[in-house]
Parts: structure tokens; sequence; C-alpha cells
């Protein structure tokens, strides 16, 4: 019943193929509409062929001789793709066909998959459909693989059939002894492993998924942010030289919009549009999710947008701002931080964490519109944020209670009302 319901087997004349006014006899195999076909071997004149049936017409001898060899054909796929879906939780038609001709399946290997995952990485990339930045942490999940493969077993490649739940936890040990990285940073890789092993799963080339009993788990994340007063200290930061000035200004910028590094390059003067209410907004869609992200202009940002309309980025390169690459951004940062006697390390990331708290959540925005303008695809990330506001808080009346007890005055008061 199972065949039936997944199994297509066409029997049919390829007369494109014609020979001596034979056609040869084909049969087409599919399933979930994947198909591959191949040559029966066998040949016939197109007038002697039911084609609807997928039968030689008449009962005469060579009608008889080409119709029991169909049937033949017909029982021995079926045979072969009950026994692959028995063993495999999922076949494709090749694999019926190779079954079906006596062709052995090679074994797939470890870096086989993955190569042909990146393949399909690549191909989304270059379609839009996934950022250059998660391409990345496949591509670095490879070389991890290949180390620890080389490390621990000295080998070079794995055959997927070997892959058992040992590997995934000698895998993350791995991580934590040799390696010596933090939890949240090898847990991106082990997520990607997984993926790729369910990519495998549901190609048939893996029979059991090695990952099924394994959860990728986060240690909650301490995201710095910068405090109001620090804001201030930066904004009005004077006498900077032109390189520092601009990298000071686009940080600010951020810290008021929360556009990431990747998304701020993306930046244009199309990017900005007024409402019907007169308000300017700012919109693009974020380059790791492709989720839309717009943010209503404070006047801080207008400002900054009004001070470089004539700057040669605009006109040149139809940019708002003159982004320098990510890792001068980030050094010339790390200068504006020391000269401004702030003891945090600068980034877009922590203008974008200080957007979420500083600016919105702790000035009473809902979280609905901070998760909205962040372009978060799921309020649960937002929530991080909203956690660290609470922690904020916390820390604040930690403070004034500390404060408050070493006030003598206070303390009078309190020995009083306990009294």
């Amino acid at each position: 019943m199972k065949v039936n319901q997944n199994l297509s087997i066409l029997i049919w004349l390829n007369k494109s193929k014609m020979i001596d006014g034979l056609a040869p006899i084909y049969v087409r195999l599919t399933i979930e509409g994947r198909r591959t076909q191949f040559s029966l071997g066998k040949k016939i004149e197109p007038d002697k062929w039911i084609q609807k049936a997928g039968m030689a017409k008449g009962s005469g001898q060579e009608a008889k001789i080409i119709n029991n060899y169909i049937n033949t054909v017909r029982g021995e796929l079926q045979k072969n793709y009950n026994v692959l879906i028995s063993q495999n939780e999922y076949v494709t038609p090749e694999m019926v066909r190779n079954a079906y001709m006596g062709v052995k399946e090679e074994k797939k290997t470890l870096m086989e998959l993955i190569d042909y995952h990146l393949l399909r990485v690549q191909e989304r990339v270059d379609a839009g459909r996934m950022s250059k930045n998660t391409k990345k942490h496949f591509v670095t999940t490879k070389l991890k693989i290949q180390s620890f493969l080389r490390n621990k077993y000295n080998l070079s490649d794995e055959a997927l059939c070997n892959l058992k739940y040992q590997f995934v936890i000698d895998f993350e040990y791995y991580f934590e002894t040799f390696e010596g990285v933090k939890k949240n940073t090898y847990m991106k890789y082990m997520s990607c492993l997984k993926q790729i092993i369910r990519h495998a799963v549901r190609l048939g080339w893996l029979k059991t998924n090695p990952f099924q009993d394994f959860k990728c788990t986060y240690e909650p994340a301490n995201k710095d942010i910068l405090t109001m007063e620090e804001i201030e200290l930066i904004y009005n930061k004077s006498n900077l030289i032109k390189r520092l000035e601009e990298v000071r200004d686009i940080f600010i910028f951020c810290c008021f919009t929360g556009f990431a590094y990747a998304d701020l390059t993306n930046l244009s003067p199309d990017s900005i549009s007024k409402s019907v209410d007169g308000e300017i907004w700012l919109q693009t869609y974020r380059e790791k999710t492709g989720t839309k992200e717009r943010v209503m202009a404070l006047p801080i940002p207008i400002e900054i947008i009004e001070k470089y309309k004539n700057h040669n980025c605009r006109k040149i390169q139809n940019r708002l701002f003159p982004v320098n690459s990510n890792q001068k951004y980030n050094a010339y940062l790390k200068e504006l931080a020391d000269i401004c006697g702030i003891n945090k390390y600068l980034t877009t990331h922590l203008a974008r964490h200080t957007f979420a708290t500083t600016i919105t959540l702790s000035n009473g925005v809902p979280i609905e519109s901070v998760s909205s303008m962040l372009g978060h695809k799921d309020i649960r990330t937002t929530q991080i944020y909203a956690r660290v506001v609470q922690q904020k808080v916390s820390q604040d009346m930690k403070d004034l209670r500390k404060r408050m007890m070493n006030n003598p005055t206070m303390k009078e008061e309190s020995k009083l009302k306990i009294a």
C-alpha cells in the first residue's frame, strides 16, 4: 500500500529515440515529485504499443514476451522500493533504479555531505535568500569538523553510516577541552552540524539522526549597553579628527536607530521616507534574516543625516553615511572609547543593544514595537533585552539602597521605623 502511495512507475515509449521504425521502451520512476528514467533495453513499433496502459498490443508471441518482461520489471522495482523504504527514512528514485540495476550505492561521507550543503547555501546566498554571514558559520563549522576528525580520530573524513551519538558528544567535548571556546560560540557550530545532519536524513543518506537526543543549549548572554550619560559623553565630544568624528556620528546614529553594521552599509537616501503625519522613517531589510527593519527617526539621527547630505558617500556610492570596513570601523571605535574614557568595547552590536534597552525599553516603548523596529522574527529574541533592562533596574535599586544605608540621616530614620 505504501508503494502505491509514494512510488509511481510509468512505462512509456520514447519516440524521440526511434531508430529503423522501432522506439525504445522506457520506465520513469517518480517519488514525491522527484523523478528518474532509464531504458528497459526493449524496442517496439509505435503502432503496436498502448501508451495509456504501458503495454504491447495483442496476444502474439512478441507482445507476450514484452508484456511479461514489463510485469517482471514492475515487480522487481516495487520489491526493491519495499526493501529500501524499510531501511531508509527517505528513498529517492535513483536509489530504486540503482537497486534494480545492481549498482552498489557508495557510502556517503561527512565531508561529501557538508560540501553538498555548502553548495546549496551558496545558491541561496546568490539568490539573496541567505546572508553571507550565515554561510561563514557553515564554512567555519566545516573547518572545525576537519580539525576534530584529524585530532580525535586521525582521519580526514568519516562515512555517514558511522556517525552515532558518541560522535556528537565527542565533538562537543572537543570544543570544551581542545578548542577552549565559550559554550555559546561552539553551540553555533553544533547547531550548524545538526542542521546539516537533518538534511542528510531527509535525503536518505543517513538512516538515523545521531543528533536526535542532543539539544543545543545556550548560556544567557551578558549584553553590554551604554547609559544615557555615556551616550551624551560620546555625542558631545569635540575636537575629534575627521575619521573619528565620522565614526562617532555613525555610532551615535546606530544607538538611536538600532541598525546593525551589515544593514548600516545598505542604507541609502531611498531608505528615508516621510509618513502622512510628517514623521521621518528609516527602512531597510536585514541582511541576516531578510526581515523588514523600520524605525522612526528621532531628532539626533535626523541631525546626523542632514550633516552628511552633501558628503561624497551620497554622490558616489549612494550611501547615507561614509561607512568604513568592519575592521577599520571597530578599530576606530576602540580609539574613540579610549578618548572618551569609556571602559566598554564599542561595536555596532553594542549600539544596537543600547537602542533596544537605554533608548526604547527603558523609556516605556512596548516590547512588541521594539521587536518590530529591530526586525526580529521572534519576540523571544527581543525579550533578552527586556531581561537586561530588568537587571539594570535591579542593580540601580540596589545601588540606591546602598547609598541610603550609608547616609547617617537615613540610618536614623530606618532605626526609628524599625523600633
